[in-house]
């Protein structure tokens, strides 16, 4: 089957339009909230929708999503979960590309091949995993490849120009740029560099580059795609979430504004 996440960047290529991607923390707040807020972000706008695994020791994470991944972990969620409720919206027909983010640690003791397998059979599209380089278990490299399993990489401003060609040449579907360096968290302002780094970029490889980390208001993402391709909006969304109360009306009319900035 051809991969969600590749269509849908030749059709927003093809379109000259760009990129959306929203980060969600399996089970915050529930697991059937993480389930109905991606069909709702689906019939927003969202183009690819990245969920998060929650972990103990989160290294690029920060405060916000820190603190859902403790809620959702007390609570019990494990891996099955984001493969059922995958499972599950393929069965209903949702297109929308979805990728795992999770570290590396629960990937090696589900046994990383056999977690390839799962999660492409469950319906998704790829994996994030920030603290595995493109140097590293090759094996894996080679069972996401046979499996047309995107594995996306990240690139940050401290990153070496011989590096980031390296790990640009490794990346699948589009490349995550870290806008800024620390850890996730929503910002007031973005650095002012960005732009400089993007083009710079733009020298070595014809990959999208989806800038994460930071994104947290519809004026930057709308700024930010002037010379991306999109964005990726996470720990605003989570906070949105962490306000609803147990209603996600004011997460998804941030999301209906995020989109509608992204899009033009």
């Amino acid at each position: 089957m051809t991969n969600r996440l590749f269509l849908k960047i030749r059709e927003v290529k093809t379109q000259r339009k760009k990129l959306f991607c929203a980060f969600l923390t399996l089970g915050y707040p529930s697991l059937g909230m993480t389930e109905k807020l991606i069909l709702e972000f689906e019939k927003l706008g969202v183009d690819i929708i990245e969920l998060g695994f929650p972990f103990s020791d989160p290294l690029a994470d920060g405060p916000t999503i820190q603190a859902s991944s403790e809620y959702a972990l007390k609570k019990g969620v494990r891996l099955e979960d984001a493969f059922q409720i995958t499972s599950r919206l393929r069965k209903k027909g949702v297109r929308i590309p979805l990728i795992f983010f999770t570290y590396f640690n629960p990937v090696f003791h589900y046994g990383s091949e056999r977690f390839v397998a799962r999660a492409k059979q469950a319906g998704f599209d790829g994996i994030i995993i920030p603290d595995l380089p493109p140097d590293e278990e090759s094996a894996f490299q080679r069972k996401c490849r046979k499996e047309n399993f995107a594995q996306i990489f990240l690139i940050a401003p401290t990153t070496s120009p011989a590096r980031a060609a390296k790990i640009a040449s490794k990346s699948q579907g589009f490349i995550y740029y870290v806008s800024l360096k620390g850890v996730t968290g929503a910002r007031k302002a973005l650095p002012l560099d960005v732009e400089k780094q993007l083009r710079s970029l733009r020298k070595i490889t014809r990959k999208p580059f989806l800038v994460g980390f930071g994104v947290s208001r519809p004026e930057q993402a709308s700024e930010l795609c002037r010379f991306s391709d999109g964005v990726i909006v996470g720990s605003a969304l989570i906070e949105e979430l962490k306000h609803a109360k147990g209603n996600p009306s004011r997460a998804l009319s941030f999301v209906r504004k995020m989109a509608r900035a992204v899009k033009g």
